[in-house]
């Protein structure tokens, strides 16, 4: 899935929320500028489309972010609803699935 925003929606409740999990707004941002990995978040809202985003820091830690995109007068703004770093067993959850994905793509 491919993500292209013009920049990003930040409403104060949901930069603290992203924050209050040690995430910097700098890493938050950051990560959508390196590569990273796209899933559907349905289960979480019926309002709107949500997302997570999951990457890896520059000093090299896992995070994924929850997301949904706002639209402007015709640009699209990445708008965080929440960021954490990712625990051991996330970590291998996503990497598990990656790697079936992977291999299902292949065939």
């Amino acid at each position: 899935m491919n993500v292209a925003a013009a920049g990003f929606d930040w409403g104060d409740g949901n930069r603290r929320k992203c924050q209050k999990h040690g995430v910097t707004i700098i890493e938050i941002e950051g990560l959508f500028r390196r590569p990273f990995s796209v899933l559907p978040d349905s289960a979480h809202s019926k309002k709107e489309e949500r997302l997570k985003a999951i990457g890896i820091t520059p000093s090299g830690r896992r995070v994924l972010i929850v997301f949904t995109l706002h639209v402007h007068r015709d640009v699209a703004l990445v708008c965080p609803i929440s960021a954490w770093y990712m625990h051991r067993k996330e970590v291998a959850h996503y990497e598990e699935q990656t790697a079936k994905a992977e291999k299902t793509s292949d065939s």
